[in-house]
């Protein structure tokens, strides 16, 4: 499965793999047990809606139109490069592992 698009939070993301599904295209919405954990960490990249290797190009095709039609300002479109995890979850995901460490000697 393949990242087509980053919402800035859980409802948009449902938004957009409801759009997909309408138009016959099987979409997954991951970050629901991420969404509460930092407060706003819809903007850190956890909301993607992902959809099968086969239909990304047409997924893709469809989150555009639907930018275009839609004021969603802090949203895109998920392309090759921004396959990664946003520079925000990064560092709290390393901060995580520096406390998870320090409780791991500390007892």
């Amino acid at each position: 499965m393949e990242i087509a698009y980053r919402a800035r939070d859980i409802t948009e993301a449902h938004i957009v793999a409801g759009l997909l599904e309408a138009n016959g295209i099987e979409a997954h919405v991951g970050g629901h047990y991420l969404q509460g954990a930092m407060g706003e960490i819809g903007t850190a990249g956890f909301s993607n809606v992902h959809v099968d290797d086969d239909d990304l190009y047409r997924a893709r095709q469809l989150v555009s139109e639907y930018e275009q039609t839609a004021d969603t300002h802090g949203s895109r479109v998920a392309d090759d490069s921004s396959n990664r995890p946003d520079h925000y979850a990064s560092w709290f995901l390393l901060a995580l592992a520096i406390v998870g460490l320090i409780l791991l000697i500390l007892y």
